[in-house]
């Protein structure tokens, strides 16, 4: 016989332990809850999502890691409010981008070569494209993990000597190379136009809007026609007073800027008019001889970014009413800057000229974020560099080096 008084069981009243009540926080609409849930940080919502399932879920909204991710470095939102990366969930980025700010990497040198190049490099969703010689090869990208294919998937030629740059525009390739030519390739198919463009190497080139600009040794500038019937024909040629290292045409096709090398002009940064080829404006005329530029990268129609051999990234409010250098960052080891890159919004990556250093800057801040030495003993500087979201390449003299943040 049971004692007297004791108390049941749950289980002896229903066979089960009664359910909790449901909590009254489910009684609000989704969009309140998503409201609610905005005020939050990227801690606190981490936090929150270890509650249950239904918080987990509601807390790994992108709307809600949106917000957060415009003002991380490299989570794929750029200052115009673009997203370059929408296959990604938005919370894993912001989660990478800690991986960004604070240098946590995996390092892997994934290509080598026997002799030292000058490579250039561009990169798409699946693949690299590497120029190696007179050649660009490109590699397709692993699905997972940092590395790359070793053996070239396609193989682009026509150039009699080294290829110097190229960029990949609308599925096609335009290179410029050490032999005075330009070649204009397509990435699926056998379609290549080959044209005879300087007297020597043409040292940079761009590709937009049907057009092509040319830099050369030679100190000119040049604008091509690509439309049917015209291509290859020059429209425009700029005498440019001195070497041509680098070219870009505006986001808005209206313009193109060139960098020169700083020795025959007070100012290596000047911007032309696409249509008629006249001068249009000099940015600064502080610049010391031979400070030339060496790499210019539009973030938006209205905002330039330069480096070069006097050792600072600077950026540039080219609107018209401004027209000025409006921040600057100063390489802190003096090192030459061979390349730069941005994210759009808060990143910058640079490459230097000694030790195959990669350097990180976040735009609000003054200082370098984080640097990597990917040369040594032997010193390179770093040619080119390209990144995503979740990895950075950068090309040396005799290596490709990858940088795969998505290591925890």
């Amino acid at each position: 016989m049971g004692r007297k008084g004791s108390p049941r069981s749950p289980q002896a009243e229903g066979g089960s332990r009664a359910a909790s009540p449901p909590s009254p926080l489910w009684a609000l609409p989704e969009e309140l809850l998503l409201l609610i849930c905005s005020y939050l940080d990227a801690q606190a919502l981490g936090r929150l999502a270890q509650v249950c399932r239904r918080l987990r879920f509601l807390s790994s909204r992108d709307v809600l890691w949106r917000r957060i991710a415009r003002g991380c470095l490299n989570s794929g939102f750029t200052q115009l409010g673009t997203d370059l990366a929408p296959g990604i969930p938005v919370k894993e980025r912001v989660k990478v981008s800690q991986n960004w700010r604070h240098g946590r990497c995996q390092r892997e040198t994934v290509l080598k070569w026997k002799c030292n190049l000058m490579p250039w490099m561009e990169l798409d969703g699946e693949y690299l494209y590497l120029s190696q010689a007179e050649n660009i090869q490109a590699y397709q990208l692993c699905a997972e993990g940092t590395g790359l294919q070793r053996h070239p998937q396609a193989i682009f030629s026509g150039h009699q000597e080294d290829v110097c740059r190229f960029v990949l525009v609308n599925s096609h390739i335009v290179s410029g190379g050490g032999d005075g030519s330009i070649v204009l390739h397509k990435l699926h198919g056998s379609y290549s136009v080959k044209f005879s463009a300087h007297e020597q190497e043409v040292n940079c080139v761009d590709f937009q809007g049907g057009l092509i600009v040319s830099g050369s040794r030679d100190r000119t500038a040049k604008v091509w026609s690509l439309s049917a019937g015209r291509v290859g024909q020059c429209l425009h040629t700029v005498q440019t007073e001195d070497r041509v290292w680098s070219i870009a045409i505006s986001p808005l096709l209206s313009s193109f800027v060139t960098g020169t090398a700083c020795c025959g002009h007070i100012s290596p940064l000047r911007i032309w008019d696409l249509e008629s080829g006249q001068l249009l404006t000099c940015l600064g005329t502080d610049f010391h001889r031979g400070a030339g530029v060496l790499d210019v990268f539009y973030e938006t129609p209205s905002l330039l970014l330069s480096c070069g051999y006097d050792t600072y990234i600077r950026y540039w409010d080219i609107r018209t009413s401004t027209r000025k250098c409006v921040q600057e960052w100063e390489e802190p080891h003096d090192s030459a800057l061979y390349c730069i890159r941005s994210d759009k919004n808060h990143m910058i990556a640079s490459g230097s000229s000694y030790y195959g250093v990669v350097r990180l800057w976040d735009k609000r801040q003054t200082r370098c974020l984080q640097s990597f030495h990917l040369s040594s003993p032997t010193s390179s500087p770093v040619y080119c560099l390209r990144f995503s979201t979740t990895h950075l390449y950068a090309a040396l003299a005799s290596a490709l080096h990858v940088l795969d943040f998505t290591a925890s």
